[in-house]
């Protein structure tokens, strides 16, 4: 179980990101979390990992308080927390398979990865993640001739050379028209369904809330306003829509734009 205590961010700016946020999100969980930019998504994606160091508050993970976590304990708990990003955050001229195996990087003494050395059943699993994402055939391809879906495809596959047991996906379809959103998410869902894989997805569209989550989470202005269950969100009222999204968004709400 993932336990978010009073998390607080305030960046050295003095802008506020997140103000006291909690709530849990139980094991094999499709948890996604909605609201507008700027409203703390990514930022409580990026301290659950401590990408960021949160101000105050603690992020406790199966017992362990990552907040309190030294270097050496925080290796050992992110070898289980894989991570998806918006602009999938890929070595553009390194090959599919050696991104991919980066995803090792906690697992492999930081002398090898210098080298590009790594274990042969490391290299034999990276094959197998991306036969098991869709495009074994592009292992050998720059990641910058992949197509955008593609990439993304890449980034799942190097989360999962983690062996993960939670997977943190920042606007991981942002970026893409939406036959493709569907196909990465439908890939999230498949690990969720399939190994029983927690996924924590930031997302803005209400229909692939819809589609996807099992629990959803509303910020705006770094507070929490909404939590939830996916039919919750299809009988959300204008007035608790506005609560997330603001008085406009419901104007385009009815209107069919966000809705």
């Amino acid at each position: 179980m993932l336990q978010i205590e009073n998390l607080t961010m305030v960046y050295p700016t003095g802008t506020v990101a997140l103000k006291e946020v909690s709530f849990s999100v139980e094991p094999g969980e499709f948890l996604v979390v909605i609201g507008l930019s700027g409203s703390g998504k990514s930022t409580l994606l990026r301290c659950i990992n401590r990408l960021i160091e949160p101000t105050a508050g603690r992020i406790v993970w199966n017992g362990k308080d990552i907040t309190a976590a030294d270097q050496s304990d925080l290796r050992e708990i992110r070898r289980e927390i894989g991570m998806i990003f918006q602009h999938f955050n890929l070595v553009k001229r390194s090959t599919v398979v050696t991104n991919v195996l980066s995803g090792r990087l906690g697992y492999t003494p930081p002398m090898w990865s210098l080298l590009n050395r790594w274990r042969k059943e490391d290299r034999k699993k990276a094959l197998q993640v991306l036969e098991r994402v869709g495009i074994p055939e592009k292992a050998k391809n720059r990641a910058d001739s992949l197509s955008g879906g593609q990439q993304q495809r890449v980034g799942i596959a190097r989360a999962l050379m983690q062996d993960p047991k939670i997977i943190l996906a920042d606007e991981p379809v942002a970026s893409l028209d939406p036959v493709l959103a569907h196909s990465i998410l439908g890939a999230l869902e498949k690990l969720n369904r399939e190994d029983g894989i927690t996924v924590i997805c930031s997302l803005h569209y209400l229909d692939l809330v819809q589609r996807y989550a099992t629990k959803v989470i509303g910020l705006r202005d770094g507070r929490v306003v909404f939590e939830g269950r996916s039919e919750d969100i299809q009988k959300i009222s204008d007035e608790r829509f506005k609560e997330i999204y603001g008085e406009e968004a419901v104007r385009m709400g009815n209107e069919g734009d966000l809705r």
